[in-house]
């Protein structure tokens, strides 16, 4: 039950009652007063009670994290999540004999996992809530994957004098590249077209 009606002889029985019946604390709801009530008069003439409506507040995390369990399940691999919570970002990480089916060629599966969990943890909250799914370190071993591969692209554009378009990839991943060449003497680096599709360019000074 997420959502209750209560009605008490003042407002704060009401919510009371409520809280009572939801089995949650005041900090982990959102208070709706849908009548304020009215005191009888010589203690039960022309009285009315509080009515009160209580909405147990969604947690982001808990709605990502179910999220993401219910995907690997109907998937249908061995992989146990882990979590990890800083603020509002949310790490979570995969292990397991089947994480590799979740990684998927250049992480594109795991990169799809993340995007839509993030978009879960996102929809019930107005501040923005980071999410980051790793498996056995993929994440590391991409980014000096992507470091390594600028490097040598940056040689080739330096020495072709032609621009190199690199295959679409993912904001976090496009950052990589730009980072590993902000202070290259020899090119520089954009990012063109339109998502699914933007991806970064290499292109000689």
């Amino acid at each position: 039950m997420s959502m209750i009606t209560a009605k008490g002889q003042t407002v704060e029985q009401a919510v009371q009652s409520a809280l009572e019946q939801l089995q949650v604390s005041k900090d982990k709801v959102e208070i709706h007063i849908i009548d304020e009530g009215k005191k009888a008069f010589l203690g039960f003439i022309g009285g009315r009670p509080a009515i009160v409506e209580v909405f147990v507040k969604k947690d982001p995390v808990e709605e990502a994290e179910l999220y993401l369990k219910s995907i690997i399940k109907e998937m249908d691999v061995d992989v146990t999540v882990g979590r990890e919570v800083k603020g509002r970002d949310i790490h979570f990480t995969l292990s397991g004999s089947g994480v590799g089916v979740l990684i998927g060629k250049r992480g594109h599966i795991l990169n799809s996992l993340q995007y839509v969990t993030k978009l879960v943890a996102n929809r019930s909250t107005k501040q923005y809530i980071g999410v980051t799914i790793d498996a056995e370190n993929y994440r590391d071993k991409r980014k000096d994957t992507l470091e390594s591969l600028a490097l040598r692209l940056a040689k080739q554009a330096s020495n072709t004098k032609k621009r190199i378009v690199l295959e679409p990839m993912p904001s976090f991943e496009r950052k990589v590249i730009h980072q590993a060449l902000a202070n290259h003497p020899y090119v520089t680096t954009t990012s063109e077209g339109a998502e699914p599709h933007r991806h970064v360019v290499v292109s000689p000074k």
